[in-house]
């Protein structure tokens, strides 16, 4: 696999054709286009976006004796809240360990690009994943969930991570390239954990919260070799 950025015929910008520049930036004229602006400049198909987000209803729902287990054991006022974010972090787990999977396999493809060290972290880390979302089945067993149901939340995640999943998963994408979608996950991994783990204090899950804490270094970890990864890599590429 070829590490490096290379210059090539590039025919994405407007430079490459600029006498017909000014018309693509002309305010279209054809009010049926989805890209028109009205005299507020709203887009001219606003009024259908809305009636869509109106009726389309809600995004799942958070299984009933999940809720009412959930509700017996916290003390938040809004127990499903932290159900609903235990099938969250459990799917985005599950997207974390199928990120992995593919890098590693970039990896693979990279020759010597990352040491032998490295590449054995990088399959600590994604044990590590597939550890935390047996953590969060275990917790959510053990709050009255059910695991395999699929809360709004994790719908919603599930959608965010495909996104991910493909350009993870691109042939094209280097390993550089590759490294820096996973700094993404762990980005939104870090921050997800630190919301999940002050949701289950407040519902007095202090046992818990401990052993996400736990995780949360773990995953804390993560990101900093992850970010010295992509810099050195992408350092090394320029």
């Amino acid at each position: 696999m070829d590490m490096r950025t290379r210059m090539r015929h590039n025919r994405t910008g407007t430079q490459t054709a600029p006498a017909k520049a000014a018309s693509m930036l002309a305010p279209p004229c054809d009010d049926r286009c989805a890209f028109a602006t009205d005299n507020r400049g709203e887009l001219a198909d606003t009024p259908l976006r809305k009636t869509y987000c109106s009726d389309a209803g809600r995004l799942g729902s958070v299984p009933l004796a999940a809720r009412r287990n959930g509700a017996s054991s916290s003390r938040g006022r809004r127990p499903h809240l932290l159900m609903d974010k235990l099938g969250e972090r459990l799917a985005f787990e599950r997207t974390g360990v199928r990120l992995y999977d593919a890098l590693l396999i970039k990896c693979k493809a990279a020759g010597s690009a990352l040491q032998h060290s490295e590449i054995s972290m990088l399959r600590y880390f994604r044990d590590q994943e597939a550890q935390h979302f047996e953590l969060l089945a275990s917790a959510l067993e053990e709050l009255g969930g059910d695991s395999t149901a699929q809360t709004p939340g994790g719908d919603l995640v599930g959608v965010e991570g495909a996104g991910l999943v493909q350009a993870m998963n691109d042939p094209r994408a280097s390993l550089a390239q590759s490294l820096h979608v996973m700094f993404d996950a762990e980005l939104i991994d870090n921050a997800s954990w630190e919301l999940l783990i002050h949701l289950t204090r407040s519902a007095g899950h202090a046992a818990i919260a401990e052993r996400f804490e736990a995780a949360l270094r773990q995953e804390a970890a993560h990101l900093r070799t992850l970010k010295d990864l992509v810099t050195r890599l992408t350092l090394s590429d320029a």
